[in-house]
């Protein structure tokens, strides 16, 4: 017997893929929450919207295959309506809609008015901020800036977000000012490029004016900063981070690779000789600080020898974090028209094996963390142990520091300071000091 979900015209968001989409989904929850609407987040609910990922082949069969999840439940009478938005229908949107018609409707990354229309709901200007949040009550990612203006061969991010446009700055206060007030105690600056940020705007790179202003917000103790391109990286960030302690130590700066022959063929406009100098300025002017990039293996072209020089690279420089990639050959980019030689088999034996380097590396450096102490915010509770960060750990992909729930009792979202007394490659263990 089939058995639909009881509430009528509960919308269940589903969210795919990166930190901007699951933003995203928090202002369409908030949207829909203003209009008085029963929304939830990955729950059951007889009406479903999807907020797909469309940026690499992995992303994009997550994407297919929870649409055709869904529509199966629809043709079985589980759900009602299926509606889809997000990158995979803003690129695809013509090809999704022939060769999977049962959706409802099918909207751009744009259209959350149109979306909302669907859904019985009105889109509301003024609710700057108001977002139905997903993330543990906490931490908060703030979107400085939307789409981008760089000309990177083996990205699609350009052709589903549009170009550069940043979010001014007295709205972004708003924004986070909201977030205090709901007890948000730490904000992650997130965008497609956050070096870029207020060129559109003001005429040059304010990135670190922004920082100066996010501060003074009570409140918020700590802000984070993710995708930092690294041509044009405003220095004068640096500075704002030693001399702010609100501001983590910490940066996420997707470098991509290291053999110029691959970084033209990128068009990252960067060399091996810039990027080393500019990781030297950041470990100079903020000792301490945490790096994290991701890389690209296999892309068009890569030789041995330019692999080997990447992994000679990453055992050299020792980043505190690393995440690599397979290269997907995605249509329409400036990569799609060059032979994709290296195979599957071959690039995947390359990503473990940055991988595995840079889980040794991981391990060194967290064993020098032992006898040490820090200051660390407490995300949840699981099992026998309470889960807190580090400044030096962005949520999700880096280090988790665990504390033994049977000889502390602890809340979700303060801070502790703790001493480390064990760690893993990825895992610190530690005790209340």
């Amino acid at each position: 017997m089939r058995t639909k979900y009881s509430d009528k015209n509960k919308i269940n968001v589903i969210t795919l893929g990166c930190s901007k989409n699951t933003y995203d989904s928090e202002v369409l929850m908030g949207q829909l929450k203003s209009n008085n609407k029963n929304v939830v987040h990955e729950q059951e609910g007889n009406i479903v919207v999807i907020n797909t990922c469309g940026f690499i082949d992995n992303a994009k069969q997550q994407s297919i295959d929870t649409i055709l999840d869904n529509v199966k439940k629809k043709n079985d009478g589980l759900v009602d309506k299926v509606f889809v938005t997000g990158c995979l229908s803003e690129r695809y949107k013509p090809d999704l809609k022939k060769e999977i018609p049962d959706v409802d409707e099918y909207f751009g990354t744009t259209e959350m008015p149109s979306l909302l229309k669907h859904l019985g709901a009105d889109y509301k200007h003024e609710l700057i901020g108001e977002r139905l949040l997903t993330t543990p009550k906490n931490y908060a990612y703030l979107k400085i800036s939307e789409g981008c203006d760089r000309p990177c061969s083996f990205c699609a991010i350009p052709l589903m977000r549009g170009k550069h446009k940043s979010v001014p700055i007295e709205d972004l206060v708003s924004q986070a000012k909201v977030l205090a007030e709901k007890g948000i105690k730490e904000l992650i600056l997130i965008a497609q490029d956050s070096t870029y940020y207020g060129i559109d705007l003001y005429g040059n790179r304010t990135l670190s004016k922004l920082l100066k202003e996010l501060v003074q917000v009570d409140g918020i103790e700590w802000i984070r900063l993710h995708y930092a391109f690294p041509n044009g990286f405003p220095e004068d960030v640096l500075e704002v981070m030693k001399a702010e302690p609100k501001i983590c130590n910490y940066i996420d700066i997707p470098l991509q690779h290291i053999s110029n022959k691959i970084l033209k063929s990128m068009k990252r406009g960067a060399s091996m000789e810039k990027i080393n100098d500019l990781l030297d300025t950041f470990r100079k002017k903020v000792p301490g600080i945490a790096v994290k990039t991701t890389l690209i293996v296999g892309y068009p072209g890569e030789t041995n020898d330019d692999y080997e020089l990447l992994k000679d690279w990453v055992k050299k420089t020792k980043f505190d974090r690393l995440g690599c990639f397979t290269y997907s050959h995605e249509e329409n980019t400036g990569a799609y028209s060059l032979n994709d030689d290296v195979p599957q088999e071959l690039k995947n034996e390359r990503l473990n094996e940055i991988m595995e380097i840079q889980s040794q590396i991981s391990w060194e450096l967290n064993q020098r963390k032992i006898g040490k102490n820090f200051k660390v915010l407490i995300d949840r509770k699981r099992g026998s142990y309470y889960v807190g960060r580090t400044q030096y750990d962005s949520p999700d992909v880096d280090n988790e520091v665990l504390i033994s729930a049977d000889s502390s009792f602890l809340r979700v979202g303060e801070f502790v300071n703790v001493k480390i007394i064990d760690a893993s490659d990825f895992d610190l263990y530690a005790e209340v000091n």
